[in-house]
């Protein structure tokens, strides 16, 4: 068991992010075994959901004429469009049968209209925070173990954030998967090495 500051944070394990779903990631599924087991290993952890309301402006079918995985400007920045995935109470947003669901805390992030959340600290605005940071410093978990889809886009971006506020953080890349979208998944990991964060 690690000391009673860590945390396993297990990040989006959705059907809609399996095999089959929405914007599944190839290999997904397979993680559920690796994961459940490393959560007897933590004093603490956290599940996160995503959690969109149908018509959810990351959504391509939300922008006429546009496609899936174009990018287009939004007012925080670049958003990917996605196809329309997690939708609140659908069998896509449930979490992937089999995964231990016997958390101390389950975080829905995602649920705002108007601004994405791929990060379980942050909206996209960089700005807006989930509650998550609040939920740790007040349990006293400052080390933080990250896992679960997509390596290259939630996984990443909550470990660059937990990063920034100051906590140790490490991601296990091999109970990860990657959409890989143009190269994302190499740039995810040399991003998170320059931040510090410990891969493996």
């Amino acid at each position: 068991m690690r000391d009673r500051t860590h945390a396993l944070i297990v990040i989006d394990m959705q059907n809609d992010f399996c095999p089959g779903g929405a914007l599944g990631v190839a290999g997904g599924d397979a993680l559920v075994g690796g994961i459940n087991a490393l959560m007897d290993d933590f004093p603490a952890v956290i599940l996160t959901q995503d959690w969109h309301p149908a018509g959810h402006s990351s959504f391509a079918s939300s922008h006429e004429g546009r496609a899936p995985l174009e990018t287009i400007a939004m007012p925080y920045g670049p958003q990917v469009l996605w196809p329309d995935h997690c939708i609140q109470g659908s069998d896509g947003a449930a979490f992937v049968p089999g995964l231990r669901q016997d958390a101390d805390m389950i975080l829905r992030k995602g649920f705002r209209r108007e601004l994405d959340s791929y990060s379980a600290f942050f909206e996209n605005d960089h700005e807006t925070p989930t509650g998550l940071e609040g939920y740790l410093r007040s349990r006293g978990l400052s080390r933080l173990t990250l896992v679960g889809l997509a390596l290259d886009f939630c996984v990443a971006w909550s470990a660059r954030d937990a990063a920034r506020l100051g906590f140790e953080v490490a991601v296990v890349p091999e109970l990860c998967a990657a959409i890989d979208l143009d190269g994302s998944r190499d740039a995810a990991l040399h991003d998170m090495r320059d931040a510090g964060i410990a891969l493996g």
